[in-house]
């Protein structure tokens, strides 16, 4: 392990309680400059963070709440956004405050520096890391991929099987792992469905002639695709009634591998809203360096192929 996590890994660790248990043990994280973590409280006026270490009160102030918010380029919402969840901080200094109380001064940037230092940029494309989502948009899933610094995983890249929104396979505080994708400028995006299997590999858990669920993709006129895995899909002939979204029960027709085609039989639908759970992961790897998602029999060939260049940019894909 690298050492530097998500954010919330850390805060219910034996080390990271312990450290909080005394002032002379907050005093050895200090001259150690141990990255601790704790819940904030509060967010004032100013935007600095009241933060709860237990024996007493942190403040990190809002210059140093994340990376780039001193040179404005990081907006507040990054601050703001963290009440009532764990933020990672190193001490820098403990002080009075008005009411002649000892409180600590605390440093969000500086963990994060220390993270992009040590971790991050040391990450190449085709790198598998530990990811913990914090938001969702409809474009994409943005992940927390250490100390709290949040990369994009976008919609297209989270699966082979096609979703409207992100919220179909993530909730807020998911931990997942994600695939470096690429990396520009200082901007990494991630990716996702290569862990999840290869078409051959999640057809293997299905057989002819049985009875399985699933959940409607898309309504065509020629068919119905319907999801069986997040990385599986297969079309069904056309049944009334139908709308994306309805989860369905299926018969398997027939599973076609040199076609990649699964040939099914809607036996019924339903609504039902369902919460998405962990996903499922084929690849157990902390590296790989390409995923070819089609049979060795098929025609068509889905590849991904990361690689490293000199500038740790180059992602080319083939379809």
């Amino acid at each position: 392990m690298t050492g530097y996590y998500p954010e919330g890994r850390l805060i219910n660790t034996t080390e990271n309680i312990s450290a909080m248990q005394s002032m002379s043990q907050l005093m050895e994280a200090y001259h150690e400059g141990r990255i601790l973590e704790a819940r904030a409280m509060i967010c004032d006026s100013a935007h600095n963070l009241v933060v709860d270490l237990g024996i007493m009160k942190g403040i990190i102030p809002r210059e140093e709440g994340a990376i780039g918010i001193r040179e404005g380029t990081v907006r507040d919402i990054a601050v703001i956004s963290r009440v009532n969840r764990p933020v990672c901080f190193v001490i820098t200094d403990f002080k009075k405050n008005e009411a002649g109380r000892t409180i600590a001064v605390l440093s969000r940037r500086l963990a994060q520096e220390r993270c992009m230092r040590e971790y991050i940029s040391e990450l190449i494309p085709g790198d598998v890391i530990d990811a913990r989502i914090t938001h969702l948009d409809s474009f994409g899933a943005f992940a927390d991929i250490g100390c709290g610094i949040v990369s994009l995983l976008p919609i297209d890249s989270i699966s082979v099987s096609r979703i409207d929104h992100p919220k179909e396979r993530f909730c807020v505080g998911m931990e997942i792992r994600a695939v470096i994708k690429s990396l520009d400028n200082g901007r990494i995006s991630l990716s996702h469905k290569e862990l999840l299997g290869t078409w051959e590999e999640n057809a293997r858990h299905f057989e002819v002639g049985e009875t399985v669920a699933g959940i409607i993709r898309s309504v065509e006129e020629y068919g119905a695709f319907v999801e069986l895995a997040p990385n599986l899909a297969g079309l069904a002939e056309m049944k009334d009634n139908i709308v994306p979204g309805q989860q369905a029960s299926v018969y398997i027709k027939n599973i076609i591998p040199s076609r990649m085609k699964i040939k099914l039989i809607i036996i019924d639908t339903f609504d039902y809203d369902y919460r998405p759970g962990m996903p499922q992961y084929f690849f157990k790897g902390d590296h790989i360096d390409s995923f070819c998602y089609s049979p060795a029999s098929s025609d068509k060939v889905i590849e991904t192929h990361f690689e490293n260049t000199e500038d740790h940019i180059l992602l080319r894909k083939c379809l």
